[in-house]
């Protein structure tokens, strides 16, 4: 079975297609990325513009005539926090809508926390017994522990990293804006990790997302290149001394360190603010570097919602939302009978 997952974030348009079915580990075949920085493009009103409205229009346009090409049976779409927040988001998801016939499912924060969550998990196995997961994104972090594959307690944020390089800090920052934003964190980090502390101590404590990969290449974890079953890992101490170094620099001198893209090199510092705070307020020391996130997480849940053979199973819903949630949404997947509201 070819699967689509479309991924509308704060900083980029990501369609992953892979080749999956149930119990199976998902097969990536292509990855297609368009920068768009949605978030930088909100306005002082709150709202998308026109332009950028037919420009996210176009991107999800032609990634949906990328699956298509790719031979995607299905195509699951999903924003994340940068439509979340845009205060005329019904209209350009209408938009998307009736351009392109893909449904954009806005997706809460805390199911960003549990599809990722799930990712991770199925990961490492039952043997990661009582798990931590944190996910540093554009406009948000992502928080989620348990011992099962629904997290006992998921938390998102408005703790991004590119929230924090737009909102907190100017390019390179000074010292004193970097120790102000440090108290800053400390303040608003301080009631969740008193939530998460009262579960009991993780038996194992991994992260997600391209800022914590970056932050782990940048403090010797092998490249890319080695493949997503490397072990890779961030410490508390690398952290520390790599905030040093970079906190000096323009994101113009950091897009030129290994493993930092030119379209993420603005936000490495804030987003190494956050980790470093985060892993003070829970007292952590070390993080396992997770190759699989949210989108991995949206195929998993969608291939346990199957029959085993490819087909829907009767009793469930193919749907991206998690029915834990108890949030009442439609449906986003795309079967082959539906496949004619493709095509725009």
């Amino acid at each position: 079975m070819r699967l689509g997952v479309l991924d509308v974030g704060s900083n980029t348009v990501h369609l992953l297609v892979v080749d999956a079915h149930r119990g199976a580990h998902p097969t990536p075949m292509t990855s297609e990325k368009t920068v768009l920085r949605l978030a930088e493009r909100i306005g002082d009103d709150g709202h998308l513009g026109p332009e950028d409205a037919d420009e996210l229009v176009r991107t999800v346009a032609a990634a949906q005539d990328a699956a298509v090409a790719a031979g995607c049976e299905e195509l699951m779409a999903f924003a994340t926090s940068a439509i979340r927040e845009a205060d005329n988001a019904a209209e350009v998801l209408a938009l998307v809508r009736e351009q392109t016939g893909i449904e954009l499912e806005v997706l809460p924060g805390e199911d960003e926390a549990r599809f990722t969550f799930l990712a991770a998990r199925r990961w490492y196995g039952w043997s990661a017994g009582n798990l931590l997961l944190l996910d540093i994104g554009g406009g948000s972090l992502e928080m989620a522990m348990g011992i099962d594959e629904q997290p006992d307690l998921a938390v998102s944020l408005p703790l991004g990293a590119g929230r924090m390089a737009r909102t907190m800090l100017h390019d390179p920052p000074g010292r004193d804006e970097v120790d102000e934003l440090r108290e800053w964190l400390d303040e608003q980090l301080a009631p969740t990790a008193k939530r998460f502390r009262k579960l009991g101590r993780p038996d194992r404590v991994v992260a997600s997302s391209k800022t914590f990969r970056s932050l782990a290449r940048l403090t010797g974890a092998a490249p890319a290149s080695a493949g997503p079953r490397v072990p890779r890992t961030l410490t508390d101490t690398g952290l520390r001394q790599l905030l040093a170094f970079i906190s000096r620099m323009s994101s113009a001198d950091l897009a030129g360190l290994d493993g930092v893209s030119s379209a993420r090199a603005h936000q490495l510092v804030g987003g190494a603010l956050v980790a470093e705070a985060t892993m003070r307020a829970l007292s952590l020391r070390e993080l396992d570097i997770c190759p699989w996130a949210l989108r991995e997480g949206v195929i998993l849940r969608r291939l346990d919602h199957t029959n085993g053979d490819g087909g829907t199973a009767v009793q469930a819903r193919a749907t991206i939302g998690l029915e834990q949630s108890g949030d009442a949404r439609r449906g986003t997947g795309r079967t082959a009978e539906h496949g004619a509201r493709w095509n725009r």
